[in-house]
């Protein structure tokens, strides 16, 4: 027989308003961003009429961050939860650890360096209802970055992975963005692959019910950016893994085996010249390079062919573990918030 206290626990939490909306925001050494951000958070959803929570993910800073946040716990009528990542994992592994934890029905996700505002997302989660989306991407039309370094760059990657992935917007790059929660947690995300979110959620629904939306963008107040001229090369190797996953996650051995097939093909074709050339021509193949190309070719080829079958097998035992995960929880501190 349960005792009273589980019993009264019973009652508060079936009679507990469901959450609707969850806000989740990664951090990483913003312990001057950190109370500031609260704060306006607080103050842009205090027209929200739904239950809403917050959850900020602590990936691994090195300054004060987790102290200045875990002080707004005990903050009335904010529903807090702080999830401290136990090392660096990157924005992806923390943004993947908070949705992890989100409750509500809708997931916004935005930076944490106060250069998104929260003053956006009623608004867009009133805009994703409208028009039926299950995700809405934040479009920095203003946007506040230096030309050379951000936004060109931005520009042209923008461009590229519409023109590959077939999702067409404005601003992959914008953090500000709003999910439904049950289509967002079909996603796996890892490695460094957030700013392609819009592409891996195309592959769990049609990109028609996948829109954009203007918002506010304001400069950099407090820190570095965590950002370089480096980032485009790493926005290239992953555009080519994002192509590969998109196109071929299920079927590895189809990209690898069409590549050994293709090597085979014009090696067979060379082979095949140097045996008439030998053996019924008469002339000597020994030392030429053709032939040493024709071989090499020949072992490419068988190589690829076993690549596409190792990836296979790799692929379908690797996609059985769905409880492997890209990040180390160490605590997860949450307040007690009284909700009107």
């Amino acid at each position: 027989m349960r005792t009273t206290a589980e019993s009264v626990s019973s009652r508060i939490e079936t009679t507990a308003e469901p959450i609707e909306l969850s806000l989740v925001v990664p951090l990483f050494n913003e312990e001057e961003s950190v109370a500031p951000l609260i704060d306006r958070i607080v103050a842009a959803m205090t027209g929200y009429a739904p239950r809403w929570e917050l959850i900020l993910v602590d990936d691994g800073s090195t300054d004060a961050t987790v102290v200045t946040a875990r002080s707004a716990l005990t903050r009335p009528g904010l529903d807090l939860k702080i999830v401290a990542l136990q090392r660096n994992f990157g924005q992806t592994a923390a943004m993947q650890a908070g949705i992890t934890q989100a409750q509500g029905r809708l997931i916004a996700t935005l930076d944490g360096d106060l250069q998104n505002d929260p003053k956006d997302i009623p608004g867009m989660v009133a805009e994703l209802e409208r028009r039926e989306l299950d995700l809405l991407v934040g479009w920095r039309k203003n946007r506040k970055d230096g030309l050379v370094l951000r936004k060109i760059p931005s520009f042209i990657a923008n461009r590229l992975i519409g023109r590959i992935t077939g999702v067409r917007l404005h601003d992959y790059g914008c953090s500000l963005k709003i999910y439904r929660s049950s289509i967002i947690k079909q996603v796996k995300l890892m490695g460094e692959m957030h700013r392609f979110i819009p592409a891996w959620v195309a592959g769990v629904v049609p990109s028609s019910r996948i829109g954009e939306m203007p918002v506010t963008h304001h400069a950099r107040q407090h820190g570095v950016s965590k950002y370089g001229i480096s980032r485009t090369f790493r926005v290239i190797l992953d555009l080519l893994s994002v192509m590969f996953f998109m196109r071929f996650k299920a079927r590895p051995g189809h990209f690898f085996g069409s590549l050994g097939l293709g090597l085979g093909a014009v090696s067979a074709l060379i082979l095949a010249y140097l045996f008439v050339d030998k053996f019924i021509m008469g002339n000597d193949i020994g030392t030429r390079p053709l032939f040493m190309i024709g071989v090499m070719l020949f072992l490419s080829a068988v190589q690829m062919i076993t690549t596409g079958i190792l990836a296979e097998m790799i692929a379908r035992t690797y996609y059985r573990e769905d409880s492997a995960v890209s990040y180390i929880v160490r605590e997860v501190y949450a307040g007690d918030a009284a909700h009107p």
